[in-house]
Order: C-alpha cells, then sequence, then structure tokens
C-alpha cells in the first residue's frame, strides 16, 4: 500500500539511553516476526493523542545487543511489518566539533560507513537492487524535527555527516584525528546499515545524533568511556522524549507521499526482470517492497 493512502504512522528507534517511550495510551508489547530473523525486541506500540506510535529499543531492553549484533534487517523490516512509514532514529555519539558539546543534538544529512561485518541490504541474489543513498535521510523530517528542537529549547544543530564505525571499542586517537580530517561532525556505531535499509524499505527516516562526549581527540576533555557517556545520557534521554513528542503532531499532519521521495526509492531501484526473480527472495521481501513486486 503506498504510503499517501495510510495514515502516518511515526516509528522512533531508541538508541543508548532511550529505552522506552512514555507518554502513550493503549500500549501493548507486540512481537512481529521476520523473515530477516529475530529483531532487537518486541515492539512498543501505543497511541499519542490519536497518533500511532511505534518504539523498538535497538539495543533490546536492558541494552543486552552490541552495535554489530543488531539484527538491522529484522528491524527495519518488523517496523515496516508494523505499518510504519516514518523513524526517527534516536542515537548517542560522540562529538568532533568544539562548538557541538555534549548535550548537542544534531540533526545529520549525510553518513560515511565504515562498518565491515553487517548485512547491508535487503536484496541479493536472486533480486538485486540498487537505490540512491546520495541523500541518506529525509529532509522533510529534519525539518520537522528541528522545528521541534527549537520549540522545546534543545540545543540542535542542523547538518553535519555521521561517521558509522564497526565498534565495540571506540576510536584510537589516529582514527579521530582521521575522521576529523574528513570534515565528518559525529560518529557512532548503530545508523549504518539502518539508514540504508530504512530507504530500501521506503519508509522515511532521520537521525537525531546525541551528543555525549568529544570521542578522543579533544585535549582539553578525558578519553571517552562509558561512565562519561552515561552522565550525559540521562540529560538526552529526557529530550529525545520531550523531542518525539513534540514533532510526532507535526508529522502526522502528512496526506500524500514524502515530498522528499522516500515512499518511492524502489521506483526505479529493482534491476532483476521479473521472470528471473527468485521467488524465495521475493516472499522475504513482501513487506519491504510489497508495493512494486
Amino acid at each position: 500500500m503506498d504510503a499517501a493512502s495510510k495514515k502516518p504512522v511515526i516509528g522512533v528507534i531508541g538508541g543508548s539511553g532511550v529505552y522506552e517511550l512514555e507518554g502513550l495510551s493503549d500500549t501493548r508489547w507486540q512481537t512481529v516476526e521476520s523473515p530477516f530473523g529475530q529483531p532487537s525486541d518486541d515492539l512498543f506500540i501505543g497511541q499519542l493523542d490519536g497518533i500511532e506510535m511505534v518504539f523498538l529499543p535497538r539495543h533490546g531492553r536492558g541494552h543486552k545487543i552490541p552495535p554489530a549484533g543488531i539484527n538491522y534487517r529484522a528491524n527495519i523490516d518488523a517496523m515496516k511489518r508494523a505499518g510504519v512509514t516514518e523513524i526517527i532514529s534516536v542515537s548517542a555519539c560522540g562529538s568532533f566539533e568544539e562548538l557541538l558539546s555534549p548535550g548537542t543534538f544534531v540533526i545529520v544529512d549525510q553518513f560515511i560507513d565504515r562498518t565491515i561485518d553487517r548485512k547491508k541490504s535487503f536484496f541479493g541474489t536472486g533480486l538485486v537492487a540498487h537505490v540512491s543513498m546520495a541523500h541518506p535521510v529525509c529532509s522533510r523530517l529534519g525539518d520537522k524535527l528541528e522545528e521541534a528542537a527549537q520549540n522545546e529549547g534543545i540545543k540542535v544543530h542542523r547538518g553535519g555527516t555521521y561517521l558509522a564505525m564497526e565498534g565495540p571499542q571506540f576510536s584510537s586517537l589516529a582514527e579521530s584525528e582521521l575522521y576529523r580530517s574528513w570534515g565528518c561532525q559525529v560518529i557512532g556505531m548503530t545508523n549504518m546499515p539502518e539508514a540504508k535499509l530504512a530507504r530500501e524499505a521506503e519508509i522515511c527516516y532521520a537521525t537525531v545524533a546525541m551528543v555525549t562526549d568529544y570521542d578522543c581527540w579533544h585535549p582539553d576533555h578525558d578519553n571517552v568511556d562509558v561512565s562519561t557517556v552515561i552522565s550525559v545520557l540521562v540529560n538526552n534521554s529526557e529530550n529525545a522524549r520531550r523531542l518525539v513528542r513534540s514533532v510526532a503532531p507535526e508529522l502526522s499532519k502528512r496526506t500524500q507521499s514524502c515530498s522528499a521521495g522516500c515512499h518511492h526509492a524502489l521506483d526505479n531501484a529493482l534491476i532483476t526482470s521479473a521472470d528471473a526473480r527468485d521467488p524465495e527472495r521475493v516472499r522475504k521481501l513482501d513487506a519491504v517492497a510489497g508495493r512494486v513486486l
């Protein structure tokens, strides 16, 4: 079903420090089966003033799954099966710039993917597709998030490049300086291949990167460690929940397909001819690519 013909459903993927979504009514934890394996957790589904919301803790409740162990394909597929049309990704990150101090929310617009051991596409042998990642996040969602953050008095920076590293270790000083020389603004471990898969699933996607530290490049700050990150996460998580509650009503007003083209990302992406497609792969893609299959 085309996104224009259904009411928007707002999905939130919560990263480090954001393990629940408060303030919803008619809530339930719902198991969603995926042909791509086990999602990080059940989906927390509820209503926010009549707006359907779907929340997924990226690392599972209790933060049990490391970045490289997350089944990103199952997570995005499950969100799609739950009817999600827009995803707000909330993620902790390190900063490469002095002005992006801990507590700042960065609405990124680009990624550099340095992950090496993750399944990065729903497509493959038997059904090949190539989606554009030139502009990897939804500018429409970014506009709404920036406005909502400003209205809530949250320190926000619009634009920037997110360097996705494999982890789970933090950067070496040499790596940190290299990524700064590339012009990156923030660094994290989880938004790739999440953003790529959301694009393949024709779901609008935007990242709110919550700065917790200066990585290890800053001469006047200690090297990043877990205790430092957690102390900042406490404040960031409450601001993240405020931001989601503020932006959801604006996102729910959409009455047609995304103006940025996210809901039609597969229009010209499939390259395998219909008579050569693997039936089993087509079956697995019933939710992700059902609109064009």
